[in-house]
Formats: structure tokens, C-alpha cells, sequence
């Protein structure tokens, strides 16, 4: 299991996910805990991109509950359909969002969020949780992002 992160210092995206998706997969390879394995993946992709918040919201019943994350607190329960991460539960697929004041019925966490990218994680064809991250830059987030995002979170075994 690894215990540090290597940092690649470098512009090119694709680079930096390509460096941090082998660690990903050591620190949570063996690892049964669900908690901990998301844990692990926020604090990474927060380390290595230096977002303003990365984390997780699990499906328990009709919301969407915050789960482990790295960044300041966070709205506690999100709705089927509301926000950024209800529609991406809804929608069943990744959304990004440029500038999050343009996004009709955006929850607002924090005034400090400009943009966002939300992608759901799936377990039998149903999505059982969102991986969230927001910046304090408008238009962070491209199909890059959606691409290599959406790699990592089907590494998470629930």
C-alpha cells in the first residue's frame, strides 16, 4: 500500500491523472472499506490538482448524503435532481459546469465555487453516489477531467 503521493509538477493534465491513477489503485487495492478507499480518493485528486473541494455524496434513499471529502464544510443532503450533483444522479451521467451561476437551481455551498464537475459512480447499472469537485476558477473542468474521473471512480468497489 502506498502512504505518500509522488506530485507531478506539470501543466499537462493527462500527465497528472496518468501519474496519480497507479498510486489511486495502490492506496485502495485491498482496502474492503468503502469510507476509507473514498477518503483516499479525495484527498489524492485535492493534493495533486489543488481544487477548492473534492469529494463524495452516496445515495441513501431519496437523497444524496455527504460522504468523505477534503475542502471547507459542505451542504449536508442534496435532492434527486437538485444542484449540480442531484442532476448528474438523475441524469446518470458526468456534468460539468463552467461557471456554476449559470446552472439553473446550482446550490451554492460556498460563494467561493466557480466552476464544477460532478461524475456518478455506478454499481449494477444504478448510481449509488457522486464524486463532486468544484474550483475557484470558472471553466476548470473539460472532457479531460471527465475522462480520467470517470476511470477513477470505477476503481471504488462498493
Amino acid at each position: 500500500m502506498a502512504e505518500d503521493l509522488k506530485i507531478l509538477h506539470t501543466t499537462d493534465k493527462a500527465a497528472q491523472y496518468q501519474s496519480l491513477q497507479p498510486q489511486i489503485e495502490a492506496l485502495i487495492t485491498g482496502e474492503p472499506d468503502l469510507t476509507a478507499n473514498l477518503a483516499n480518493m479525495a484527498a489524492a485528486l485535492k493534493e495533486q490538482f489543488k481544487w477548492f473541494w473534492v469529494g463524495f455524496y452516496l445515495v441513501k434513499g431519496n437523497e444524496l448524503v455527504l460522504g468523505p471529502f477534503q475542502g471547507p464544510v459542505a451542504c449536508t443532503r442534496i435532492g434527486l435532481g437538485r444542484g449540480v450533483c442531484g442532476s448528474a444522479w438523475q441524469q446518470q451521467k458526468t456534468l460539468i459546469v463552467p461557471d456554476v451561476e449559470a446552472f439553473p437551481g446550482h446550490i451554492a455551498c460556498s460563494s467561493l465555487s466557480r466552476s464544477e464537475i460532478v461524475v456518478p459512480l455506478f454499481k449494477d447499472g444504478v448510481v449509488c453516489g457522486v464524486l463532486d469537485v468544484d474550483s475557484e476558477e470558472l471553466d476548470q473542468f473539460d472532457e479531460i477531467d471527465a475522462q480520467y474521473l470517470e476511470e477513477l471512480v470505477k476503481l471504488i468497489q462498493f
